[in-house]
């Protein structure tokens, strides 16, 4: 918001410097202008929040599969309306105690990092051993979020309630991807951790 002010404080400064009495500008010039703000700042706020998730991955594995991990999540979810924050805090959930294994294979038969089931990778146009490559996993991950977003009316923490299943295994996979949000965000810097941080 403060880059948009500063713009279109510029914007006036330079008619004024003119001596124009006003700026003439075409309206939809004007929405794409601001249009293509707001993207710039989003791409901003997504890249800021690899840092920490990188931080928080590394407690789960190598440091450089933390970096290729939250790249993923950072590239797979562009032009979503999920955040990088949002697959990472599922891929904790679901393998976090795994070392972030793309091996990893749940009792119930999930796959890879995000643990898709068989019949979802597949719905998603990917083959069940494809799981085992984090980017292929990362990209189902987000295609069924977004079945997942659908099913919630929009709402992206039902969605990624959702993503677990239903009952209550999904209240407490909730509390789980919450604690590792809180992590995160606590490495930004933007609520004070709950739980001691020695790194």
């Amino acid at each position: 918001m403060r880059i948009l002010i500063l713009i279109l404080a510029f914007l006036l400064l330079i008619a004024v410097s003119n001596n124009q009495a006003s700026v003439n500008m075409n309206p939809e010039t004007l929405a794409a202008f601001l249009q293509e703000q707001e993207q710039e700042k989003d791409k901003i706020e997504r890249q800021q929040q690899l840092p920490a998730i990188v931080s928080v991955f590394a407690r789960h594995t190598s440091r450089e599969r933390a970096h290729r991990l939250a790249y993923l999540c950072y590239e797979t979810t562009l032009d979503t309306p999920f955040k990088p924050i949002d697959l990472a805090e599922l891929a904790l959930a679901e393998t976090g105690g795994h070392y972030l294994s793309n091996h990893a294979v749940s009792s119930e038969g999930a796959l890879g990092v995000w643990q898709l089931m068989p019949t979802r990778a597949k719905s998603h146009g990917y083959k069940p051993a494809e799981m085992k490559q984090d980017d292929k996993c990362a990209e189902a991950a987000v295609k069924e979020l977004k079945t997942k977003l659908v099913m919630a009316d929009g709402n992206i923490q039902k969605a990624k309630r959702l993503y677990c299943g239903a009952g209550p295994q999904a209240r407490q996979y909730e509390l789980k991807t919450r604690k590792y949000r809180q992590q995160i965000m606590a490495k930004m810097g933007i609520i004070p951790s709950t739980k001691g941080d020695n790194s």
